[in-house]
């Protein structure tokens, strides 16, 4: 059963329409939904994002936009640290768009889901705590200050974000261009020291890098992106087996089956009949360290 959370343990007075909860770290959290949208910013470390059933491996960068009618949860954390903006669309007072601002649940969750470039991680930083100091104050001004805080912050959010699966990013720091490099070759092999000399990146440097920020090494990353991507296959689609190691890299069927039971506990072929015949929760290990 899935846990409820309200606006009433969250929000300063009935009147504020805006908090930040940060959560750093952010522990495993079961299945919620609450009686108000948020915004999930993930500044740094790693950890799988069940979204509507729908699994989501996170780091640095990752942008949610979550309605009221969502559920999600977070499994397998490691060193995890994001903020939650949540907010009250019905207590708004400022005239705006804000469903363009703010996509609701009107919105595919496709569309909801989006990266943040380094560069926009530092503006956006300060934004947010400038708005944690606000909105935890009761007077009047303060109440809208704080709202135009959170217009502030959603108009940001429009310039610096970039869909997940985009090859381009303006100012892109060496670290977004290696984490859009390994999206976009979920299906194909992926080499570290091929990508740094097109870049001219320091391999050893780039590797300190990426640990530093997800918590995890390249190639624990990669290998989560097409976990969650043969998981989203299997449970959603037709393909077969073999169909599935392939879109996701893998060029023997046998192998992936053998990495993808050790990461979720159980077998592509049981992980898909599980959820057409029960519907039941599988027990992910996907963002344990090697």
């Amino acid at each position: 059963m899935s846990l409820r959370l309200f606006k009433n343990d969250f929000f300063l007075t009935g009147i504020n329409s805006v908090v930040v909860a940060e959560r750093h770290p952010q522990a495993d959290f079961p299945s919620h939904d609450h009686d108000f949208d948020e915004l999930v910013i993930v500044w740094r470390g790693n950890g799988l994002h069940i979204w509507n059933d729908i699994p989501y491996p996170i780091t640095c960068g990752d942008l949610f936009y979550i309605s009221s009618r969502d559920r999600h949860s977070y499994e397998s954390v490691n060193e995890l640290a994001l903020d939650n903006v949540l907010f009250c669309r019905e207590r708004f007072r400022l005239a705006a768009d804000w469903s363009q601002l703010l996509p609701d649940e009107n919105v595919s969750q496709e569309q909801r889901y989006w990266r943040l470039s380094t560069l926009g991680m530092s503006v956006l930083r300060d934004k947010v705590d400038e708005l944690a100091k606000e909105c935890m104050k009761s007077e009047p001004l303060s109440v809208q200050l704080s709202e135009a805080l959170l217009m502030q912050l959603a108009l940001l959010l429009l310039r610096f974000r970039q869909r997940p699966d985009s090859g381009a990013l303006p100012d892109a720091h060496q670290l977004d261009l290696l984490l859009m490099a390994l999206r976009a070759n979920i299906a194909e092999s992926f080499h570290l020291e091929t990508f740094c000399q097109q870049h001219a990146l320091n391999p050893r440097a780039l590797r300190s890098l990426f640990k530093q920020h997800t918590g995890m090494n390249v190639s624990h990353y990669l290998r989560q992106l097409r976990i969650c991507r043969a998981m989203s296959l299997l449970r959603y689609g037709s393909m077969t087996i073999s169909d599935v190691a392939a879109e996701c890299g893998f060029d023997d069927s046998n192998y992936f089956s053998v990495v993808f039971s050790r990461a979720c506990g159980v077998s592509p072929r049981d992980y898909r009949q599980r959820f057409i015949g029960q519907g039941g929760k599988i027990s992910l290990s996907l963002m344990t360290a090697e």
